[in-house]
């Protein structure tokens, strides 16, 4: 299986304050490749969302932009991409509007969703939080709402439910970003 996962960190309950991003890249169901990057949210840091993630406005004060880091990114969103988030609405939300914000054109591309996934797959689980999916699932995640460590939990979640479920499973489950 190929895919990129992707997770976000927010500066406050904005859909357009990114302050962090990273991405793991999956090939033939093996992770290859990391990004991880503090994103320049020019908005204010909620502290609340800075208790979550511990990042606050000095940490970001010398980040890019998000327009600056999307001319890196951005072939990995097209309709021939899968992208995995836990929680997809979220980060797919995170992403088309700060996209938006910018006057960036927020691209088309295939998604699914670990959150969604893991829900159908363990429905067991005493819930389906990122965290509890990954103790369940014997995945370590030791620095959660880490956008990395989240992004590489996110992607070990998806590798281990087509081990156990197949692909053909997992396939049914993709959507394209409206």
């Amino acid at each position: 299986m190929n895919f990129v996962s992707m997770d976000f960190e927010t500066a406050n309950g904005h859909r357009t304050s990114a302050c962090s991003l990273a991405l793991v890249l999956v090939r033939n169901s093996e992770i290859v490749d990391s990004f991880y990057t503090l994103i320049n949210p020019q908005e204010y840091f909620s502290p609340r969302n800075i208790q979550i993630h511990h990042i606050r406005p000095d940490d970001v004060k010398d980040a890019p932009t998000f327009d600056q880091v999307w001319t890196h990114i951005q072939p990995l969103f097209d309709s021939s991409h899968l992208v995995a988030a836990h929680n997809a609405s979220f980060d797919n939300s995170v992403l088309k509007n700060t996209l938006t914000n910018y006057g960036i054109f927020a691209p088309k591309y295939l998604t699914i969703d670990t959150l969604r996934t893991s829900r159908k797959f363990y429905p067991q689980l005493p819930n389906h939080k990122l965290d509890t999916v990954s103790k369940n699932l014997n995945i370590d995640l030791e620095h959660h709402h880490n956008a990395l460590a989240d992004s590489i939990a996110c992607a070990k979640i998806l590798l281990k439910t087509e081990q156990e479920f197949g692909t053909e499973q997992i396939k049914k489950m993709v959507k394209l970003t409206s």
